[in-house]
């Protein structure tokens, strides 16, 4: 089967080596890929043009389109597919709304009792201010749509919440600000979730944890991601189960309620604390770095996997995992998150990736004369396996020392609250 992939960061090049397991994978082509993809044919595809894409399946006699990022999602990428009669892994343009719209999904936990922070949504600055006036600090203001993982304040006092309603209003989001969705601060700690989906049933994936903030000891602004690690030891059998229960499951329901059923990968970022989990947001795909740190523990056929959420056909066998931690390190340019230098040059991969459990994915790079140079903010992942998050941690460091890049940084402290943990446990 001939299959593209959409996307070009490290979860699309995690999602390439997993894929090109599969018996059933004859070609596979990425658009638009990136320098370290092997084996894959990178193409210049506008994945904007839906037409351009239908048309390249087409050619290409594409069997199964396997959507990265969230842009084309809510933009209707599958939907237009779909009536092309491609078979695409991912939700429709209604159904990616729990990804598209803050306000979208904090009304359907209301609908359907799915555990979450109180909440206001509001079209104008007065308003919301005058209710975080109310409410008072610590308190979580977020921009209702897209905004690439930045259109979330968590503000600690009430000078800074007021602040965020008029960054957000005052366009720093772009559209994605015209709407803004003030939530009461969770305590506890974050983990990430994911299930499997097929628009009737969902099958628990995987759990990870991420860190968010720029520099270690968790300080700095937020990011994308600086790094994370998997299974999240907070995510007990218990904890999972309930998550499934409580949170995905109504999920399903209610989305299938609305004329929207859910298929793809649905990614539920979670508070556990005093009250059990509790949903801070849903993605509508795979998480970066997440992908990088679950793919390499699956043992089965992920292609398989992904065409049984695309047919509806998922069974309830669970996943089968390996029983390993696997943690990775973002390696970004400096500068990043405000001002990422680009076109520094990177050596020595393949010495950092000739280490054993270490796997090294491309996320913001090009290859220009015959050398490989930044071209992002979070530009490679540097991901290690281990039988403890310990062992994990210090073969991923061990193979980080290996690059030469001086135009880049990492956390030196990825996974450093599963370490405490183990070392308490011992």
């Amino acid at each position: 089967m001939n299959i593209l992939l959409i996307g070009s960061g490290g979860r699309e090049h995690a999602l390439a080596n997993a894929l090109a397991k599969s018996p059933r994978l004859t070609k596979l082509f990425a658009a638009p890929g990136n320098p370290g993809m092997k084996d894959v044919e990178c193409v210049a595809l506008d994945v904007s043009d839906h037409a351009a894409v239908v048309n390249f399946c087409r050619l290409m006699s594409i069997g199964f389109v396997v959507v990265g990022p969230e842009a084309p999602l809510v933009a209707g990428l599958v939907d237009d597919l779909d009536k092309a009669g491609i078979k695409a892994f991912g939700p429709s343009k209604a159904a990616a709304q729990l990804e598209g719209s803050k306000g979208f999904t904090k009304d359907l936990c209301r609908d359907f009792d799915i555990p979450t922070a109180a909440y206001e949504r509001f079209t104008a600055a007065e308003p919301a201010k005058a209710y975080i006036g109310k409410r008072g600090a610590p308190i979580v203001v977020k921009a209702d749509g897209l905004a690439a993982g930045k259109g979330v304040i968590v503000a600690m006092n009430v000078e800074e919440a007021l602040a965020a309603v008029d960054t957000i209003f005052g366009g720093a989001f772009g559209a994605a600000g015209a709407e803004v969705v003030v939530e009461d601060f969770l305590e506890g700690e974050e983990a990430s979730f994911f299930a499997l989906c097929d628009g009737e049933r969902a099958l628990a994936f995987a759990s990870a944890q991420d860190h968010k903030r720029v520099g270690d000891g968790d300080t700095g602004p937020n990011t994308g991601g600086m790094g994370a690690y998997s299974p999240a030891p907070v995510m007990t059998p218990e904890v999972s189960e309930r998550v499934m229960r409580e949170i995905i499951e109504p999920t399903m329901r209610g989305m299938k309620a609305r004329g929207a059923p859910y298929k793809g990968v649905l990614f539920a970022g979670l508070m556990i604390g005093p009250k059990g989990p509790q949903l801070i947001e849903f993605n509508a795909r795979f998480g970066d770095p997440e992908t990088q740190v679950m793919l390499p523990r699956v043992q089965d056929d992920l292609l398989e996997l992904l065409l049984a959420c695309a047919d509806g056909a998922l069974t309830g066998k669970p996943v089968n995992l390996s029983p390993q931690t696997a943690l990775t390190v973002v390696y970004a340019a400096k500068g990043y998150p405000d001002n990422p230098e680009r076109g520094t040059e990177i050596r020595n991969l393949d010495k950092a990736a000739s280490l054993p459990g270490v796997m090294v994915t491309h996320a913001g790079t090009k290859a220009e004369g015959g050398k490989l140079l930044a071209n992002g903010g979070r530009v490679l992942n540097v991901t290690a396996m281990g039988d403890s998050v310990r062992a994990a941690q210090s073969r991923a460091y061990e193979a980080l020392a290996q690059i030469d890049w001086p135009g880049g940084f990492y956390r030196r402290d990825i996974g450093w609250r599963a370490v405490e943990r183990e070392k308490a446990s011992h």
